[in-house]
């Protein structure tokens, strides 16, 4: 699916590039080195290439880049997404598919960029990001204030994520891995998140009990947005999922297992990016990527720059990871 991009004076990523793709791909860093940025940009590639063609869709891969770009980042214009530290154009450049997705503009660029190369054809999966915090309780809000208002706030990633959440769940045999990883997923989650399509309510179902979703707990609401989408099939085969901090509102347990189901979809045909600054995280990768002898690429961001490493040859060197080793140093010497 993405085998290799490239970044040049994207926002905070500079002259950056990551090959060599897997299944599932890791970006690590502390707060403000870029890692959600990577993962919009390239969340940002994979959209525009699944809209552009698709049935009766008018728009050029420019124009629906461009909107996709303003959309997401939500900028003034979108040259502003230029690094501020450089007089050079910002420039992408991903082999998606085994075909090459590029595009490039300047400073000065308002709402049209003038031409994207693009020489593969529509793919007809679905890419899916999934925010930190949750949407199921901010649903109705989240298309209001997009299809109505028409409002920066909710970006084209919530929005497009509350969309596919908005199908209902079609009936019939699913993929083998898919109905397993949906029963452990309704197994953490203790019962199941439902849609009510006449109303537009989530509701959270425990047995014979319904409650209001907003009194269901976080990682409940995360949990279920992963188990909604495999349900409705917004998630196929090559679809990509964008998952920033997958740690967020879970206990380590639940962290765990999610990771496990998530590998399992991985090595049956649905590609990961993820971005963290857990610990426990990072370990838990290394230990499936042992496990499954599964290539788990990572791009490990610092106030130096960014390196690449994968799992496979063992822990990356970050300061996340230094941070850990230094606690318990400090344990050590408190002892």
């Amino acid at each position: 699916m993405i085998e290799s991009c490239c970044w040049d004076n994207f926002g905070p990523l500079s002259e950056l590039r990551w090959d060599n793709l897997g299944p599932i791909n890791l970006v690590i860093g502390s707060n403000g080195c870029g890692k959600t940025f990577a993962l919009k940009s390239l969340y940002v590639a994979m959209r525009t290439l699944e809209l552009h063609g698709r049935g009766q869709e008018p728009r050029s891969a420019a124009q629906i880049l461009a909107e996709k770009l303003y959309w997401t980042f939500q900028p003034e214009r979108i040259g502003d997404l230029v690094n501020k530290g450089s007089q050079e154009p910002l420039r992408f450049d991903a082999q998606i598919d085994g075909d090459r997705f590029s595009y490039g503009f300047g400073r000065d660029t308002r709402r049209q960029i003038q031409s994207v190369e693009t020489s593969g054809e529509t793919r007809a999966s679905n890419s899916i990001f999934l925010p930190a915090k949750e949407v199921l309780s901010l649903h109705h809000l989240i298309l209001q204030s997009r299809e109505r208002d028409q409002l920066f706030g909710f970006d084209d990633t919530y929005y497009d994520l509350a969309i596919a959440l908005r199908h209902g769940r079609r009936q019939g045999r699913n993929y083998h891995e898919f109905a397993n990883a949906r029963d452990e997923l309704e197994g953490l989650l203790g019962g199941k998140v439902i849609y009510e399509e006449d109303s537009g309510k989530w509701f959270y179902k425990k047995g014979n009990q319904r409650f209001a979703i907003g009194m269901a707990a976080e990682g409940i609401k995360k949990i279920g947005i992963l188990d909604t989408l495999l349900g409705n099939r917004s998630l196929v085969l090559d679809s990509v999922v964008f998952i920033d901090e997958p740690e967020s509102a879970l206990h380590p347990h639940a962290i765990s297992t999610f990771l496990e189901i998530i590998a399992t979809l991985a090595q049956r045909g649905i590609q990961f990016f993820l971005s963290s600054h857990s610990y426990f995280v990072v370990k838990n990768l290394h230990l499936i990527a042992k496990r499954h002898s599964l290539s788990i690429p990572v791009l490990s961001g610092d106030s130096e720059g960014w390196s690449t490493e994968n799992m496979l040859e063992g822990m990356p060197d970050n300061p996340v990871i230094d941070e850990v080793g230094a606690l318990y140093r400090q344990e050590i010497e408190i002892l």
